[in-house]
C-alpha cells in the first residue's frame, strides 16, 4: 500500500488554503473555490469544501487514502483478515475505491492504482 492522499473537509476553503500554503510554503498545485490540491512529495493534501450528501453519497469526511494494485484482492485479503468494510469496492468519477474504519472511527480510503 502506498499513501497517496489525505483528505480534509472544511467550510472555509480559502483559509486552509492560506493555512498550507503558509506551512508549506508552496502555492497548491491545484485550486478552485471549492477545493484545493498541495502535493507534499507523491502524497496529495486535498483540502474540499464540506458538503450535505445525498442519500446513498460518501459522507464529507477527513480521511486517509492508500493506493493498491487491485483493490477486489486487497479487500477480499482484509476481509479475510477479519476487517471489515465499511464500503465495498465501487467506481466513482475519480476512480474505483473502498472504505473501512479504523478501530479510533477514522475512514480510510482505499483506491485502486492508475493503470
Amino acid at each position: 500500500m502506498q499513501l497517496t492522499e489525505i483528505a480534509f473537509f472544511t467550510i472555509d476553503v480559502t483559509a486552509q488554503v492560506d493555512f498550507y500554503r503558509r506551512l508549506l510554503d508552496r502555492d497548491p498545485a491545484v485550486a478552485s473555490t471549492d477545493m484545493a490540491i498541495f502535493m507534499v512529495g507523491d502524497t496529495k493534501l486535498f483540502i474540499h469544501r464540506t458538503y450535505s450528501p445525498a442519500p446513498g453519497d460518501l459522507p464529507p469526511e477527513n480521511h486517509t487514502a492508500f493506493a493498491v494494485a487491485d483493490l477486489d484482492a486487497v479487500c477480499r485479503a482484509l476481509v479475510a483478515r477479519g476487517l471489515t468494510l465499511e464500503v465495498a469496492p465501487n467506481d466513482y468519477y475519480w476512480g474505483r475505491s473502498a472504505y473501512l474504519r479504523d478501530p479510533d472511527g477514522h475512514l480510510i480510503e482505499l483506491t485502486q492504482l492508475s493503470s
